[in-house]
């Protein structure tokens, strides 16, 4: 995918970058498998802001997603097109099943239409094809991978990015994520090979606060720019840096504070994590 740059014939279109969308091939989506997207600007199930500065933004149909495709095992599937999904940042492919179905799947890098892509326990091991990770080749890069057999894939599914798979050890299989950690997965969940499509979406520059409103994004203020009711960084006679260090409107250090907690249940399945 290409990178498209406009003329600067406003301040805004100076910087702004695009895509080229070379690799769609269909501009509206299968009718079968979208269904409104509901909007929560942010909100938790109580109602409440829990993500703040979202809202607004175009409107979107959701695309129902095969992250499972446990049930096709042994079906081969013809890649019919390769389409933009305004939810995610990656591209997805619709399949069509010798069954007749039809399912769309998270594209992979070199994803072509008229592709033939299968599911199984000896699929041969090509971009599309999903497999249980044991029978992965030790160096292969995959994706959409499962953190439990059965549950569906859930890691690595954003544009670009790609786990390895490391080393097999019994009953479990060693994978680099995207992030540098080494974890311990079932040998027996699935994967599927190759890179997520979509390669140069970081590198796009949005040129302007509109477009991100566009995406549902909303002003975010500073808070060495409010004042001190709203902010423990406002107020300050003439422009301050905040006086300490930074902080969220309620305190929490912001930079360099740990604010995961710890999972015990998960901790011993890392081998090494992603800093020291």
């Amino acid at each position: 995918m290409a990178i498209k740059k406009y003329k600067a014939i406003t301040p805004s279109r100076r910087h702004y970058t695009g895509y080229s969308f070379d690799e769609i091939t269909k501009d509206k989506p299968e009718k079968s498998l979208v269904e409104p997207a509901k909007r929560n600007a942010g909100r938790n199930n109580q109602g409440r802001i829990t993500i703040r500065h979202r809202g607004g933004g175009h409107k979107r149909f959701y695309r129902i997603i095969d992250f499972k495709r446990h049930n096709k095992k042994g079906i081969e599937a013809r890649v019919h097109s390769i389409e933009y999904d305004p939810n995610r940042s990656a591209r997805i492919a619709l399949l069509y099943y010798v069954d007749g179905e039809k399912r769309y799947i998270i594209a992979p890098d070199k994803l072509q239409v008229n592709d033939v892509v299968m599911i199984g326990e000896n699929v041969e091991i090509k971009p599309g094809n999903a497999l249980p990770i044991r029978k992965i080749p030790i160096g292969t890069m995959i994706h959409n991978i499962e953190f439990k057999p059965g549950r569906g894939a859930q890691i690595a599914r954003s544009a670009g990015v790609n786990a390895e798979v490391v080393a097999k050890e019994g009953g479990y299989v060693h994978i680099k994520m995207p992030s540098g950690t080494i974890q311990l997965l079932r040998s027996d969940c699935y994967a599927t090979i190759g890179q997520v499509s979509n390669i140069d979406h970081s590198k796009i520059s949005y040129g302007k606060a509109g477009r991100k409103r566009w995406l549902g994004r909303r002003p975010h203020v500073r808070g060495v720019a409010m004042n001190p009711v709203d902010h423990p960084m406002g107020g300050g006679e003439g422009k301050s840096s905040g006086g300490r260090h930074p902080v969220s409107p309620w305190g929490t250090p912001a930079k360099g504070f740990k604010t995961r907690k710890k999972k015990k249940y998960s901790d011993p399945y890392v081998i090494k994590k992603k800093r020291k």
